[in-house]
């Protein structure tokens, strides 16, 4: 009876049970986020409640969850530490506001285009700079503003951490990587729980002395923007980081729509329709001054793997958040710093894709250099900045790789020489085309022939015909004939 009175309802046991595992496995994510950002925890929790209630609710992705991501951490954290924390909405909000014009205007398929070397380059290179800011949280140590600065702080950084800290911290990865190998275990209780839970019970019985999360409650949280802030978005820094939360965030969210699309047999995601709920969930963050967010992989996972039948277990699950944040908010205060950064060191390791780069390495070397050079450019520079590298950087290597042109010379004896000219003819191969022909002797007759090129451009074009003007003053002279056949 109790099991048709939840079907009635709309929710089936199988949905009800998938939305207390994602929460679990959402509420330490949240908190850990948040702290890592530089923004209250209840901010953190606040963009997962609407990613359930809101998002969740929309059409797009059936499966996907939604919530505050390690992947924007970076990211929020330059920007309040440059614009403060009270521009955080007005950002989040109008990157909400960009989002939904995507959506709108169709544009979703199109991030299904972005290099994977660029997508996994951004994440290796958000990984590292999130794993070396975490592990001076690990040891309750402050960590240096920029990437570069964090790694290079790694050598004296063993004389400033705490070793109670260190230890709550390091034991919390180690339960992170052995719990799951308990499968019994890990399908009851994430290994998040359990890690992020015994470090707060453990700091708690025998008092240490560790920084501990700081507990503001919802009201003190929470900032609704006023008017005055969206004059913010006159600057030109503020309009480049709103463009850069709405790509990143709808790029990290369609890109894990389809890796949820591969793991069940369900309807496939309407990728314009989950930008359009992204960018309103964005939008109402924005609103309540919180995190941004986007669909995270890890969450939706969950979900599916723990019975998920429909949108109802994503939407749930953003009720149980709210109900935690309103009823337990002081649980919070348990949980040390170290245990959520060691959270965070863990998940910043899985996402630098080491296993894809040596695959990449052994047979597309170009790729792995795409890939190498946005993850250093995210630690030099910014995410922003290293990204648009990453893409400038694989639309070269395709023009490159497109333009192969391929040039055979054959000695007819008295009647000349014959060269032809196959694939495609640009000007990034146009120095190989001259130094080819430039070579020619200067006393026999040649003979170009140019059907075996696909493409022409036109600095080609100019450069073949001022080579045939040069060698007899016209480009059809006897010394330089130029033969097209197709």
């Amino acid at each position: 009876m109790r099991v048709m009175g939840v079907m009635r309802c709309g929710v089936s046991k199988a949905d009800l049970f998938a939305s207390l595992v994602v929460f679990l496995v959402a509420l330490p994510l949240c908190v850990g986020v948040a702290i890592a950002s530089g923004v209250p925890a209840e901010l953190g929790l606040v963009t997962g409640i609407v990613g359930g209630l809101v998002v969740g609710a929309l059409p797009g992705s059936s499966f996907q969850v939604s919530g505050p991501a390690a992947g924007l951490t970076v990211l929020v954290y330059e920007a309040v530490r440059a614009y403060g924390i009270e521009a955080l909405g007005v950002l989040v909000f109008a990157a909400g506001v960009v989002q939904l014009g995507l959506g709108v205007l169709r544009l979703g398929r199109w991030f299904r285009a972005v290099s994977a070397a660029v997508v996994q380059g951004m994440l290796a290179g958000i990984g590292l700079v999130l794993v070396a800011g975490q592990v001076y949280a690990l040891g309750d140590a402050a960590a240096p503003a920029d990437g570069l600065g964090k790694l290079a702080g790694l050598v004296s950084l063993p004389g400033l951490v705490d070793p109670v800290a260190l230890s709550v911290g390091g034991a919390t990865i180690a339960v992170l990587v052995l719990w799951p190998r308990w499968r019994r275990g890990a399908r009851l209780v994430p290994a998040p729980l359990v890690a992020v839970g015994l470090a707060a019970a453990v700091s708690g019985v025998f008092d240490l002395a560790v920084r501990r999360v700081e507990v503001r409650g919802l009201v003190g949280a929470v900032r609704v923007p006023e008017w005055g802030d969206f004059g913010r978005l006159t600057e030109v820094g503020v309009i480049g980081t709103v463009v850069a939360f709405a790509l990143i965030a709808s790029a990290e969210s369609l890109f894990s729509a389809a890796a949820v699309d591969r793991l069940h047999r369900g309807p496939r995601t309407d990728y314009d329709r989950e930008l359009i709920a992204q960018g309103a969930g964005n939008a109402v963050c924005g609103v309540l001054g919180a995190l941004p967010m986007t669909a995270v992989i890890v969450r939706s996972a969950a979900n599916l793997q723990a019975g998920a039948r429909t949108k109802a277990s994503r939407v749930l699950h953003g009720g149980w958040l709210l109900l935690f944040t309103a009823l337990l908010p002081g649980v919070l205060g348990l949980v040390p710093v170290a245990a959520l950064a060691g959270l965070l060191v863990h998940a910043g390791c899985k996402l630098v894709p080491v296993r894809q780069v040596r695959v990449l390495w052994a047979g597309h070397r170009g790729e792995a250099v795409v890939l190498g050079v946005t993850a250093v450019a995210i630690v030099v520079g910014n995410l922003f900045e290293g990204v648009l590298v990453g893409l400038a950087l694989a639309v070269a290597k395709t023009a490159w790789d497109i333009s192969h042109v391929h040039v055979e010379t054959e000695d007819l004896g008295d009647a000349g020489i014959v060269v032809r000219m196959l694939g495609h003819a640009t000007f990034l191969r146009l120095p190989k085309l001259l130094d080819a022909l430039e070579a020619l002797p200067h006393d026999r007759e040649v003979r170009l022939e140019l059907g075996g090129l696909r493409h022409v451009d036109h600095a080609c074009a100019a450069a073949l015909e001022g080579w045939a003007t040069a060698r007899g003053g016209a480009a059809h002279s006897p010394a330089a004939e130029v033969v097209t056949r197709s």
